[in-house]
């Protein structure tokens, strides 16, 4: 089984199962880049993002509402929900995650540019779009990697640190 098909695996190990039914499962992130970071994933086989169509809403809307209410576990925290454009993994998969970006998995600028940029889509614009165009209009390959590789931007305030360990220090101002 190749790396990127490693949800397949992680979707039943115990040890990272929070909820499960016979729809989706939701996993602790193996490399978490917040102090709260989830996966929601179906058990329909869908690959990805690219991959939705109209025929996926009810499975949509059911992350989408299964996602808001596990966040309820983390009263005082900010979730955000949302797909990335391009995702690593195979296998659909909504992330919620706390905006605080204090994960031990935040090691590189891709990966927190991965959540605060375009290249993060909420889920409801997920749903919106495949609603209303039967599928999600996603940035280009291109507009992508900008995203991925624009200079770092806290996304609480305006500082713009030099690199990710300044940017790590600085967002612990923010909790």
């Amino acid at each position: 089984m190749a790396w990127k098909d490693n949800l397949l695996k992680s979707i039943n190990d115990p040890n990272l199962i929070k909820f499960k039914d016979d729809k989706v499962v939701i996993i602790e992130d193996l490399y978490p880049k917040s102090e709260c970071h989830y996966l929601v994933i179906p058990y329909e086989d869908i690959l990805n993002i690219q991959s939705l169509q109209r025929q996926h809403l009810s499975t949509l809307y059911y992350m989408d509402e299964l996602a808001r209410n596990f966040a309820y576990n983390f009263k005082g925290k900010n979730m955000w929900l949302g797909y990335h454009a391009k995702p690593s993994m195979n296998r659909l998969h909504l992330h919620l995650i706390s905006d605080d970006f204090n994960g031990q998995g935040l090691k590189h600028k891709k990966h927190y540019n991965s959540f605060t940029t375009p290249f993060f889509i909420a889920s409801s614009k997920v749903i919106h779009d495949v609603k209303q165009f039967g599928r999600v209009l996603l940035p280009s390959d291109s507009e992508c990697d900008i995203y991925l590789k624009t200079a770092l931007k806290c996304h609480k305030c305006k500082y713009n640190p030099i690199n990710m360990p300044t940017l790590k220090l600085h967002l612990l101002t923010h909790l």
